[in-house]
């Protein structure tokens, strides 16, 4: 494959697309590479993207890419509850998220609110549960007073030292650590099994523009992010799932199909601006 020059513009999935949105047609974007579902889900809203051939779609399972064909999934990260193997022993944690509200965790929890992905799972309890029970569910968490983080990495290293006993994080997170520190750090993944939105797989995806001035060169990006040689450097490098058949998982990471995951579909995880406001009425953002 030929070599292609990108100019990027960097910046969170939320920032990006309002970006994207507020530029509309006059956009100088040829791909939109997300880091979550919602972002995608609201440039396909606003007619954005363009169709991908069948053949790149092919390459990924139907759950992580458009119904309509509009983007496609390069990588996958689930949802998980860190653990300090210490204090915690799985045979104590919960099926289903929503039972962290139970006061036996008082004192005892990690999150990040304002975290990216933090708000993706919020915004699949508001699909899956509603508004008032994922409102509820915040308000239960918040009584157990948890510790707030900025992300899912001070959350990991919070738990392996033992300052909260469980966190709420993105699967990866916790390989980096043990890569760093060895087998010793003290904290390992636990995936809920319950099969509710604490449950929840997110893909990272990418679509081409409509309006993008480069066609070839943006069907060439996205088909190198689903080729081996990218796919592997996300299984290997940052732990992710990766999307396309024939590359191997790392370390002891659970493979996807074993996972009882949320069923959702991602292009409902769009209304990240509901989310936020949500969170504002729970007292948890500005």
């Amino acid at each position: 494959m030929s070599c292609i020059e990108v100019e990027v513009r960097y910046g969170s999935t939320a920032e990006i697309a309002a970006t994207l949105l507020e530029e509309g047609a006059n956009s100088p974007a040829d791909v939109f590479f997300a880091q979550d579902p919602g972002g995608l889900g609201a440039v396909t809203k606003e007619g954005l993207f363009a169709p991908l051939p069948e053949e790149t779609l092919a390459k990924v399972p139907a759950e992580f890419r458009s119904p309509d064909g509009l983007w496609v999934g390069v990588s996958a990260r689930a949802r998980v509850v860190v653990y300090n193997t210490e204090l915690v022993q799985p045979a104590e944690l919960p099926e289903d998220i929503w039972d962290f509200t139970d006061p036996k965790w008082n004192n005892k929890i990690g999150w990040a609110p304002s975290n990216g992905s933090f708000l993706a799972m919020v915004t699949a309890m508001r699909v899956v549960w509603g508004e008032e029970r994922t409102l509820e569910w915040l308000q239960g968490i918040q009584a157990n007073n948890p510790k707030v983080f900025e992300g899912n990495a001070p959350i990991v290293e919070a738990v392996g030292n033992g300052e909260v006993e469980v966190g709420f994080v993105n699967h990866y997170y916790l390989y980096r650590f043990l890569t760093e520190q060895g087998e010793d750090f003290g904290a390992r993944n636990y995936f809920l099994p319950g099969g509710g939105p604490g449950s929840l797989v997110m893909v990272a995806g990418t679509g081409r523009l409509a309006n993008g001035q480069n066609e070839a060169n943006a069907l060439k990006f996205i088909d190198f992010m689903l080729s081996t040689v990218a796919q592997q450097y996300f299984a290997s490098t940052t732990y992710e799932y990766a999307l396309t058949e024939g590359v191997n998982l790392q370390r002891e990471l659970t493979p996807l199909a074993e996972l009882n995951r949320l069923e959702i579909d991602m292009v409902d995880l769009d209304d990240l601006a509901g989310t936020t406001q949500l969170l504002q009425e729970a007292g948890l953002l500005p």
